[in-house]
């Protein structure tokens, strides 16, 4: 099973879903499809806009860094956030006001604590490049690394309920086995949320 599909058995029809930093909006399409969602992304690059509208999605241009507070409490039934939490200045900002704006939540997020991750720190005394962390360190997005363990924390912290994760390994698929010791072997989750 993998992202799209685990998303696709959460998500009620007739949903209407707001999409932060929806990308190209592939995954809104899909379930616009898929499930008849109610679907509206926000995204800060222009060329990903572009590809939104010409999908039919419908976007709005907007940087997550400076709030959400356009949004009502309780304005969507679904808050996604794929890939995206890592990149934002303020993650915890970011939690609470997604659990605000949503009923519940889906966030992914890559796993900097993922076995291939710690052993090239500790074996090359370098940063990882791997399937869910790609880039080298000077050129990456990502400003704030995490483990699930490290996530979970602040969820904890923020009072915000874990009701259900998928654990991730490198080609985006579910395993029986990453189950056991998710923060070693997971290399991204998805995390269904809510306050």
């Amino acid at each position: 099973m993998n992202v799209e599909l685990v998303i696709e058995n959460w998500v009620k029809s007739n949903s209407r879903l707001l999409d932060l930093g929806c990308g190209d909006g592939s995954i809104l399409r899909s379930l616009q499809k898929s499930k008849s969602v109610f679907g509206l992304g926000i995204e800060i690059d222009s060329k990903k806009i572009k590809s939104c509208l010409e999908k039919g999605i419908d976007v709005i241009e907007q940087n997550i860094d400076n709030g959400l507070s356009n949004f009502l409490d309780n304005s969507f039934d679904v808050v996604l956030v794929s890939q995206t939490i890592q990149v934002l200045k303020n993650p915890r900002l970011a939690l609470e006001e997604i659990t605000r704006i949503g009923h519940e939540s889906f966030v992914i997020i890559p796993n900097f604590g993922h076995w291939w991750s710690r052993l090239t720190v500790l074996l090359r005394g370098k940063m990882p490049v791997t399937h869910s962390l790609p880039d080298q360190w000077y050129n990456t997005p990502n400003i704030h690394l995490c483990t699930l363990s490290d996530f979970e924390s602040l969820c904890e912290e923020l009072g915000i309920l874990i009701k259900d994760k998928k654990t991730l390994n490198s080609k985006g698929s579910t395993k029986w086995y990453l189950s056991v010791w998710p923060n070693l072997l997971g290399n991204s989750v998805i995390y269904r949320i809510s306050k």
